[in-house]
């Protein structure tokens, strides 16, 4: 094992958070654009793309969770072996991954997602094309979002449901939203939590 300085993790809680919202921030001005104009190219059903990318998103952060979790395991498992302080073995642990985020296999997590999005059965493809082809919008949120695991408290993204009543602290509404509609159609970007608070909203789809 490298070696790694203690407190690491917790002295840099707060510039760590402030660029991973910011960089949540980018994926969603930037690589999301680009996911959709390269879906469109295939699928000229607007909510479709749509729904594909937000169901992109919600998948690579449980892909990433997972990840994390398993991964944590292994270093503690490790760490355990010869650790005698003076910092408590979870700083130790979480010092290390966040020294080591290299380490973290993205493409099996990437691979993960591809996979679930493949037998979802409220998104389709046309069946010579494959999800593969977002693979940069995937691969950047399942990196932002198991960085977002080293947190103290970790960030998440919020659940949504279609036919859920619109959250106005949690969502904004699209831009060919019913504004009057009670009730979300369908999520275009998820919103980003810390514990039960909204630090980003996401954009939903209203209609009636």
């Amino acid at each position: 094992l490298r070696s790694c300085s203690p407190g690491r993790a917790r002295r840099t809680n707060a510039s760590r958070r402030a660029c991973l919202v910011a960089r949540f921030g980018d994926i969603y001005a930037q690589e999301r654009l680009d996911a959709e104009t390269l879906l469109r190219t295939y699928i000229s059903d607007v909510e479709m793309v749509q729904r594909i990318i937000f169901i992109a998103a919600v998948e690579s952060f449980h892909a990433a969770k997972m990840a994390y979790r398993q991964f944590k395991v292994r270093v503690r498992e490790t760490l355990s072996l010869g650790h005698s302080g003076p910092e408590s073995l979870e700083d130790t642990v979480l010092d290390y991954i966040v020294r080591h985020e290299d380490l973290y296999d993205v493409q099996a997590s990437v691979n993960e997602v591809i996979r679930s999005m493949n037998i979802n059965p409220k998104i389709s493809f046309p069946p010579e094309i494959d999800f593969i082809v977002i693979s940069t919008l995937i691969r950047e949120l399942c990196r932002v979002a198991f960085s977002m695991q080293t947190l103290i408290p970790p960030l998440d993204i919020a659940f949504g449901t279609d036919g859920e009543l619109f959250s106005e602290t949690k969502y904004h509404r699209s831009f060919d939203s019913d504004f009057t509609a009670a009730l979300v159609a369908y999520h275009v970007w998820p919103a980003l939590m810390e514990n039960d608070l909204v630090i980003v909203k996401g954009e939903a789809v209203t209609k009636r």
